[in-house]
């Protein structure tokens, strides 16, 4: 609470207080398991979940292949549930490397068997988000959806205590308006944060405690996806088809997946590694360029582009995860960074996580502990449990692929992982380092040339503001904006001088533009203005909450903070 307040300020007013024994921050797969588990191994246990989303889902975007090892451990008996969201299993396993005009197929013996799909389902994991939360709130849990974590509590010890949620109708200006609504704090014995990849939390926790000391930097990716209605003739419900290659060049990771639903739908995503070097690069538009491609284009002539939508993606992996457990607490699913990269998934792996944080809760609470350092035990074991044994297997793929370009470090990448599935997790290579973080990876405009990318045509290939306004994004225009500039004149005379202004590029929204004296885009190509002639203009209602600026920005200059609680996409069946 700022002093500057005067003292008829509502801001002054004390929050409503509500006490359980474990707050859990966020619906996504990580937190409902663990909010499940802790009912299951005691019903007396107050547990509340809350969600920034305006329902559980809306901000839940994955692929999604599901490995069910998680929800079989958390619900063994969940295929005998009639609304179980699992309807399409895995039945046709495709890997392709694509050049500019062709590709090839891989052959399926060629893989690690753990690149093997069968067994897993193909599904929205927003769906299976719904789902889970309909049976947590069964067992008693609450679930707080439309409310943003957005301050944590600490006791005297400086252990966490709880959080609190945002204020409502605080007007641009800063000032309340009439709509003012206090946010309430929510204090537990345990807080478990599972806000998803760089959530804001999260990044506060591992500064205040140094849980990233002694770690590699944490390495991440922009996934961007679109859910098509395509033609029943060209639908193929169980495909799953990866790809690497074009249209990125051999120094720049990244792949893409196509995954053939129930219904006549297919999900088409495309994930860029966020340690490319040419700031002039455009994830957006590399997604609409792959699409063109003669292999991947006849799936979509003639379809209907249904959704879209973007998130960061954690891709560091078992050298990256921080320390998991803080006082008072501990970081679960994709806050922790639990992703496999090379399988494209981490819902298996947030769920069992989300378990075993509980089972660790659970068992501090049944000692009558409270807000202390109880949860270190699941930190000492996440690494020999199956977390760990999925993570150890494929550790070295991310950093060979970032070391020697797609073709030699994929190539190395596979060998490794047979190695290591043959071995049980021993590697020739040991651990490799992931060296730079990813916006210590953008190189000076100067060293490149901008990219010339062709115009959507508006039936393959998209504009980004009507890609947004099919992911349902809304904002309140009149609140503070939630991307943070630290330091305006860095971002002038650094990101835009020095860089090419790459945020506009890297957004896959359309939130951020450099403008010029007479307030039009400065587009690529564009001669430099001085930095006085230069605007940096925050579109912060188009936001939908990927992340990737937090990560990208080249000086860490921007830092993405929660808006009001129920704002942002709403993403169905993605």
């Amino acid at each position: 609470m700022s002093e500057a307040n005067g003292a008829d300020d509502p801001r002054n007013e004390p929050r409503e207080l509500m006490e359980f024994d474990v707050v859990i921050v966020g619906a996504g797969p990580a937190g409902l398991a663990a909010a499940i588990r802790l009912k299951q191994i005691d019903e007396n246990i107050s547990v509340v979940v809350l969600e920034k989303g305006a329902e559980v889902g809306a901000h839940i975007l994955s692929g999604a292949v599901i490995d069910p090892v998680g929800l079989d451990t958390l619900i063994p008996d969940w295929r005998d549930d009639p609304d179980q969201p699992l309807k399409t299993p895995v039945t046709d396993d495709h890997f392709l490397y694509l050049g500019p005009a062709g590709g090839m197929r891989l052959p399926n013996f060629m893989m690690p068997p753990l690149m093997n799909n069968h067994g897993n389902y193909i599904a929205s994991l927003g769906n299976v988000c719904r789902w889970l939360a309909g049976r947590a709130e069964a067992l008693g849990v609450e679930i707080y959806p439309g409310f943003a974590a957005a301050e944590l509590i600490f006791d005297d010890n400086g252990a966490v205590k709880g959080v609190a949620t945002g204020d409502m109708g605080i007007g641009r200006d800063g000032e309340p308006t009439a709509m003012f609504a206090r946010g309430m704090e929510l204090h537990g014995k345990y807080v478990l944060i599972g806000e998803g990849v760089r959530g804001s939390l999260a990044k506060q926790l591992i500064a205040k405690f140094s849980l990233d000391e002694g770690k590699q930097p944490g390495k991440y990716g922009i996934g961007l996806k679109e859910l098509w209605q395509v033609d029943p003739a060209k639908h193929r419900p169980g495909l799953v088809q990866h790809s690497f290659g074009w249209p990125l060049g051999n120094r720049t990771g990244g792949g893409s997946f196509l995954y053939h639903l129930e219904d006549n739908l297919v999900a088409v995503g495309f994930v860029v590694h966020l340690n490319y070097k040419n700031p002039y690069l455009k994830p957006f538009e590399e997604f609409q360029r792959f699409k063109t491609h003669p292999m991947i284009r006849e799936t979509f002539e003639g379809a209907k582009r249904i959704s879209y939508g973007a998130r960061a993606i954690t891709e560091g992996g078992w050298q990256s995860v921080p320390k998991v457990s803080f006082p008072g607490g501990a970081l679960i699913g994709c806050s922790a960074g639990f992703v496999n990269v090379p399988r494209i998934k981490g819902s298996h792996n947030a769920m069992l996580s989300g378990m075993l944080a509980a089972d660790k809760t659970a068992e501090a609470l049944s000692k009558g502990r409270a807000n202390d350092d109880a949860l270190d035990a699941y930190e000492a074991d996440w690494r020999g449990s199956p977390i760990g044994q999925d993570l150890k297997k494929v550790r070295n793929v991310k950093p060979l692929w970032s070391r020697f370009g797609t073709m030699v470090g994929v190539g190395i990448g596979g060998i490794d992982m047979w190695i290591n599935q043959l071995t049980g997790g021993w590697s020739p290579l040991g651990t490799m380092r992931h060296g730079k973080a990813d916006h210590e990876a953008t190189e000076l405009a100067s060293r490149h040339k901008p990219i010339a990318y062709p115009k959507p045509d508006g039936e393959i290939t998209f504009d980004r503001l009507s890609s947004v306004f099919l992911s349902n994004t809304n904002h309140e225009e009149d609140q503070p904006i939630h991307l943070k500039v630290i330091d305006d004149g860095l971002q002038k005379r650094s990101e835009y001088a020095d860089y090419a202004g790459p945020s506009w590029r890297y957004c896959p929204a359309g939130v951020y533009e450099w403008l010029n004296a007479d307030g039009d885009t400065i587009g690529d190509g564009a001669e430099r203005q001085p930095d006085d002639a230069v605007r940096f203009q925050i579109n912060a209602q188009n936001c939908v909450h990927c992340k990737t600026c937090d990560i990208k920005d080249p000086n860490q200059n921007i830092n993405w903070t929660v808006p009001q609680g129920g704002e942002g996409p709403v993403y169905p069946n993605m």
